[in-house]
């Protein structure tokens, strides 16, 4: 029965007085969830491997031997303009 509605046999007051009077119903809580959520740092580890990589590249290096020679060069004998025609 409800506040609102009357009936004519049985008059229900909204103090729950009246000639009837009935006791109140319990069902089971209804269970409303409020969720905080509250950051936590979990470390995550990202290994890094530097490889250093050695190329042996070929770079002409230019040597110039240098070598000494004497030579001698001077009057072996005497000669003049008319010894080439004696020839």
């Amino acid at each position: 029965m409800s506040y609102y509605h009357q009936n004519n046999c049985n008059q229900v007051s909204p103090a729950g007085i009246g000639p009837n009077q009935v006791s109140p119903v319990t069902t089971a809580p209804t269970q409303v969830f409020h969720n905080t959520f509250h950051p936590q740092v979990v470390p995550v580890v990202h290994p890094i491997e530097v490889i250093n990589k050695h190329h042996i590249v070929p770079v002409p290096k230019h040597i110039f031997p240098v070598s000494y020679k004497n030579v001698y060069c001077g009057p072996v004998g005497i000669t003049g303009r008319n010894s080439r025609k004696s020839r």
